[in-house]
């Protein structure tokens, strides 16, 4: 019995609910525009426009010549349909409860006036009314939630076996039938267009999101990288820093206590920044196992020494061999760069280098190392592709990982189009970073 009540009470409520679900969906002023096609742009509102016409004329027409409603009664009848499909543009849903009330006011008014035996007229839905709207019905579901439009077409199919059913009339044509069937079908369109629609907005807004994850997940991957990379850079100045710490007192006849402790000190501090940074090296290996390997399988091994440019000939070797004609080029007088500057530089070239085999097949690259006194340019060029480039399986972001080399150093970096079909990439990398201070570079790729 208890059971039989929660039901009851669940019903109950149910009906009293949908009064103010149906007030709420369709008793507004709300506007809903009809956005400008991509395409065609302000097309399609001078098609309804156009139709909207065809309407004001057709129905005005039938209802005075047919219904015998006068000149007057009929070009108002006909102007609220007809203005309720260019509203309908704007504001759907107080155009539906135009067209509606127009039809019932038409329907009633011809109603008045049939005659037994007299011309059948075509009712409660003049040929032109339903056309009208057809239009609105369409305008409504294409910009509407789902439920608002069936919400709309049920009212609709209520009203004219209403009118047709329970009213009725003595000589006409009955249109009830097909205009609820006509009305269905347009509804029915109306919303799965307006589902494809939303799903393509949302498909792109995936589809942006998913782009930028992608780029944010890869700079994180190019940074963890270049980390990696420069540990062993970072932890051969700390050992040299412990090693000299060990050293001095022993330099020194006779040295202080405190010097002693000082440098003991200093000794303990640099052998815990080692500990420290082996264990985030151990953390960023853990998570990118795989990421010590290059792209193009000219990655080192996990504890392998960092490259510098004296591996730079092997590297343009490894690339001849591979069928890229490559040559070199050093200008200035070549000196000792920092570590950072040197394990950069090379990556560069390296990168390069691989882009131009996966992009550029039949190309020919120019490396050029160009040393001045505030630091080292690379700039590594090739001519455009003789045939066309197979797909390529990497992840297309070397460029990415290529300026965030050149902004660790505090330099710069931009890659663009050379010579036609070519490709050019140019760094400037600094011997010293910039001041905490300064602003960091602006010339980001082109």
């Amino acid at each position: 019995m208890s059971r039989l009540h929660r039901v009851a009470d669940k019903g109950g409520a149910l009906v009293r609910r949908w009064p103010r679900v149906l007030r709420d969906d369709l008793w507004t002023w709300r506007a809903d525009p009809l956005p400008p096609s991509v395409w065609l742009f302000w097309l399609p509102h001078g098609v309804v426009c156009l139709a909207a016409f065809g309407v004001l004329l057709g129905d005005a027409a039938q209802l005075d010549d047919h219904g015998g409603l006068g000149a007057g009664p009929a070009f108002l009848i006909a102007l609220a349909e007809a203005g309720a499909v260019v509203l309908a543009l704007w504001r759907p849903l107080p155009a539906w409860w135009l067209s509606v009330a127009a039809m019932l006011v038409g329907a009633m008014a011809v109603r008045a006036r049939m005659v037994p035996g007299g011309d059948e007229f075509t009712w409660p839905w003049t040929s032109a009314g339903l056309i009208a709207h057809l239009f609105v019905l369409l305008l409504l579901a294409l910009r509407v939630r789902t439920r608002v439009s069936f919400e709309a077409l049920a009212l609709t199919g209520l009203l004219t076996s209403a009118v047709q059913g329970l009213i009725g009339g003595r000589n006409y044509q009955p249109t009830g039938q097909l205009a609820v069937v006509l009305f269905a079908v347009v509804v029915v369109l109306g919303t799965a267009l307006r589902g494809r629609r939303e799903a393509r907005a949302e498909l792109g807004r995936q589809t942006t999101l998913t782009a930028e994850e992608r780029a944010r997940r890869t700079l994180l991957e190019e940074r963890s990288r270049i980390a990696r990379e420069l540990h062993d850079v970072v932890a051969h100045h700390m050992s040299v820093i412990s090693i000299q710490a060990q050293v001095a007192p022993h330099l020194v006849k006779d040295p202080p206590e405190e010097l002693k402790e000082n440098l003991a000190g200093i000794r303990q501090n640099a052998v815990e920044a080692l500990t420290e940074l082996r264990r985030v090296l151990d953390v960023l290996r853990s998570e990118h196992p795989a990421a010590d390997e290059h792209e193009d399988g000219s990655g080192t091994a996990p504890h392998a020494p960092q490259p510098t440019l004296d591996r730079l000939g092997a590297l343009v070797e490894n690339t001849r061999a591979a069928g890229l004609t490559v040559t070199t080029e050093v200008t200035g007088e070549r000196r000792p760069l920092p570590p950072g500057v040197e394990l950069s530089a090379y990556r560069i070239v390296q990168e390069a280098l691989s882009n131009v085999l996966r992009h550029a097949p039949g190309a020919t690259a120019h490396v050029t190392l160009t040393y001045d006194p505030r630091g080292l340019r690379v700039e590594v060029v090739n001519t455009g592709p003789t045939r066309e480039a197979p797909p390529s399986a990497g992840a297309g972001h070397g460029l990415l990982g290529m300026r965030e080399r050149a902004v660790m150093l505090g330099g710069r970096l931009t890659a663009g189009l050379w010579s036609g079909r070519g490709y050019k990439v140019d760094a400037h990398l600094p011997v010293s970073a910039p001041h905490a201070s300064e602003p960091p570079p602006q010339d980001g790729i082109a």
